[in-house]
């Protein structure tokens, strides 16, 4: 896989986009900016060794569902399939973090956020990727 040459920030804006935008989940995050002002305040000191080794986990799994939908969404023609293709890798994308052991999609999205804005923990993300892509 590519992901070890691949910045953090574009990794999880990949991720951030294609999982946590058109998910219901975040539509409604969205639209209750108290609930989420918490969980931007967490530091991030507070994300485990464990947190980001089950996010690293979680993001393979991810990464590989996009991978898989992004051939049959480039290949469609139709904007209706392919639409219906992009709500289908949502939901799959949404589902391997939920079954990903030691991660929920709060967590995820709080991971990604704090990888994207603080470069220790992108480097700790970084690390366990590469652990994570060579151990599969």
């Amino acid at each position: 896989m590519t992901i070890r040459h691949m910045p953090v920030a574009a990794l999880t804006a990949a991720a951030l986009s294609l999982i946590v935008i058109n998910s219901p989940a975040f539509a409604q995050g969205a639209a209750e900016p108290q609930a989420a002002q918490p969980m931007q305040g967490t530091a991030p000191a507070a994300i485990s060794d464990q947190k980001i080794e089950a996010f690293a986990v979680a993001y393979l799994q991810v990464d590989k569902v996009r991978q898989d939908y992004a051939a049959k969404i480039g290949a469609e023609k139709d904007a209706a399939n392919k639409q219906k293709l992009q709500n289908e890798a949502n939901k799959q994308m949404i589902n391997a973090v939920e079954k990903s052991p030691g991660m929920s999609l709060d967590e995820y999205k709080t991971i990604i956020t704090a990888a994207q804005t603080d470069p220790d923990v992108a480097k700790k993300v970084q690390e366990k990727l590469k652990v994570s892509d060579t151990a599969q």
